[in-house]
């Protein structure tokens, strides 16, 4: 199954000259989400898993299904002010500007191995800010996942040194 066919591609959102690529699509064929966690969990289901901490907000939705699947605890990284008990901060750089996220810091426990989830992986500032929350915690992170990637932007250049695995490839925006 070609699951590139399953993502619809808007054009100017959610701005002029960005080609987003809409992942509600596949989420609502049964046969191809299905499929994309199969892939997904064969890449990973013997790296002796013991959390997977999802990327808010679509990185929840695999990270989820993943987590049951490797019957491994589940954990959020969320914008700032969404968790509420203590949490561990990291800030990133954007395009222009800095933006942060934050994980609970009782979430993840010295030696547990981590499978890192998001839906894309683009400039790579965000799962590379999700990497140090990780490891600031204790964790180990064995494998990094996305469902899409935006080869035609270096993001995978901020996660060098770490297992990463994507399902679906853009080379342009077209």
């Amino acid at each position: 199954m070609d699951l590139k066919k399953s993502i619809r591609s808007i054009k100017d959102f959610p701005k002029t000259g960005i080609m987003f690529r809409d992942i509600t699509t596949l989420l609502q064929d049964p046969v191809a989400l299905n499929h994309a966690a199969d892939l997904l969990y064969d890449k990973v289901k013997d790296l002796g898993i013991t959390k997977v901490v999802g990327i808010e907000s679509r990185g929840f939705i695999f990270g989820g299904i993943l987590a049951s699947r490797l019957n491994a605890g589940f954990v959020l990284i969320r914008k700032p002010g969404k968790l509420p008990s203590k949490t561990y901060s990291e800030s990133y750089t954007l395009e222009y500007g800095t933006d942060s996220i934050e994980m609970h810091v009782d979430a993840i426990k010295k030696g547990d191995k981590v499978l890192l989830h998001d839906d894309l992986l683009a400039t790579g500032g965000t799962a590379a800010a999700a990497i140090k929350l990780i490891e600031k915690a204790g964790g180990e992170v064995v494998s990094i996942q996305f469902l899409i990637e935006l080869t035609f932007i270096p993001g995978r250049s901020k996660l060098t040194g770490y297992n990463v695995d994507t399902l679906i490839s853009y080379d342009d925006e077209n």
